[in-house]
């Protein structure tokens, strides 16, 4: 890289304009200009101001590039962070572990991670943790996964803040059962529960609805305790209503009568 070739790249980095950088160092604008197109050349103590406001050497100012003067260049803190970093080891046709920007290995840990356990900013793996996730297990802000624990989770089994799922718990939550302070699905408990077959609540509405202080139901609703006999019809009426396809989560719900 020439010289104009670095102070076009350090001014870049710093989103100064040629402007700008031309008023910090009391030069016109025109003056950047030559000095990034190599048609001329800074003054000594331009240069020096120059090292100091990009905090690099001189060296690496006036030298062409090479393999020592890339570690003195400025790096950005997300860069050394992710320095590529990879086992020698091979399992499963990846490296034991592999850190990097796109990291893939059996651990993967990097922007972009890929693996059997990836944490990452974006992670892919059978275990993930990240902002954004995908996997058999996933954590983060965003997780996708067969079991999905997070803040918006989704998943079969779904878990967070705001959750979707065939079974979902959280503050408000959406599957085919859902638990929450808001749950909403074919069968409901929560605060405010509300279902299509069955809710349980302080206020519930769903064809079978058991609430606390409301309940409204089309095919039965109770407010307050169960009797044993009530409990008995409550689950020969989910037998009656309920498709065959959801038997299965119907027969969870009685396990809890």
């Amino acid at each position: 890289m020439t010289l104009g070739d670095k102070l076009s790249k350090l001014r870049k980095e710093k989103n100064y304009t040629q402007e700008q950088f031309a008023d910090i160092l009391g030069v016109s604008r025109q003056s950047v200009s030559k000095w990034e197109s190599d048609i001329a050349y800074p003054e000594t103590e331009k240069l020096i101001r120059i090292s100091e406001l990009f905090d690099c050497s001189l060296d690496y100012l006036l030298k062409e590039k090479n393999e020592q003067e890339i570690h003195n260049e400025p790096a950005s803190p997300i860069r050394n962070i992710f320095r590529e970093k990879k086992s020698e080891k091979i399992c499963l046709g990846m490296p034991l572990w592999h850190i990097g920007k796109n990291a893939k290995g059996v651990v993967a840990v990097g922007m972009n991670a890929t693996g059997i356990i990836a944490i990452g900013l974006k992670a892919k793996g059978v275990v993930s943790l990240g902002l954004l996730s995908f996997g058999l297990l996933s954590f983060g802000m965003l997780p996708i996964g067969l079991i999905a624990l997070g803040w918006l989770a989704i998943g079969i089994l779904a878990a967070g803040c705001f959750s979707v799922g065939v079974v979902a718990a959280g503050a408000i939550s959406l599957g085919i059962i859902s638990l929450g302070a808001v749950a909403v699905g074919d069968f409901s408990v929560g605060a405010l529960a509300i279902g299509k077959y069955f809710a349980l609540g302080d206020n519930a509405n769903a064809m079978i609805a058991l609430g606390d202080s409301h309940a409204s139901g089309s095919v039965l609703q109770k407010l307050g305790e169960l009797t044993s006999q009530e409990i008995s019809e409550i689950k020969n009426q989910l037998d009656a209503i309920v498709p065959a396809y959801f038997s299965w989560a119907s027969e969870l719900i009685k396990m809890f009568l």
